[in-house]
């Protein structure tokens, strides 16, 4: 079957599983959900992902190398990811 996540940049096979069983199968799934989004749906599945699969998901949506994104980018994704855990 082809997969349509694993044409990504970033994403392996774990990290495509992981989307996978979160119900995330192509790449407008990720794009609709965006990297936080997407990594808080893998996160809630119980996976124990790192933050590197956040930057991968974002690297992969811009195409380009996750080690590539700017500290900025990394740093507001980060607090996306903080700042609706403080609201729920």
């Amino acid at each position: 079957m082809h997969d349509e996540l694993l044409t990504l940049r970033n994403l392996g096979k774990t990290s495509a599983q992981w989307l996978h069983a979160s119900g995330i199968h192509t790449v407008a799934d990720l794009q609709r959900l965006g990297a936080v989004g997407s990594y808080r749906a893998v996160k809630a599945r119980g996976f124990g992902a790192s933050k590197v699969l956040l930057y991968a998901i974002e690297g992969a949506l811009r195409n380009m190398p996750w080690q590539d994104l700017p500290a900025t980018l990394k740093d507001e994704l980060n607090q996306h990811l903080g700042d609706s855990h403080n609201k729920s």
